[in-house]
């Protein structure tokens, strides 16, 4: 959805929800800063536990290097700091499920499998 500015121009929203929704539709990666480690993700799902968001994704790189072992991991959104889109593609894991029920009436966007 865009939204006017003060000159009348269309803008599209920014921020933590928007970027985050933007990159499971387009299948982008995202750069942010997370436990003090800089890490590159591939966000499956954004959602809502206990009134706060999560995003559930598999890390591709942390500090510039790719984890010994991927999985799907769970990421509190106010945890992810300089949250920003990567011009980098990602692939659906087969390690996602979409149908967990941890994402039961709580899932606000997903990845679709191709």
């Amino acid at each position: 959805m865009k939204y006017p500015d003060e000159q009348g121009e269309t803008a599209m929203p920014t921020g933590p929800v928007p970027t985050v929704f933007e990159a499971i539709v387009r299948k982008k990666c995202l750069g942010a800063t997370y436990n003090k480690m800089q890490i590159v993700l591939a966000p499956h799902i954004i959602y809502t536990r206990h009134g706060e968001l999560y995003v559930d994704g598999v890390v591709l790189e942390r500090d510039g290097k790719p984890p010994r072992e991927f999985k799907v991991g769970t990421f509190k959104l106010i945890g992810l700091v300089d949250l920003a889109l990567v011009d980098r593609n990602f692939q659906v894991s087969a390690l996602f499920v979409a149908g967990d029920p941890k994402y039961a009436d709580t899932a606000l966007m997903a990845v679709e499998h191709a």
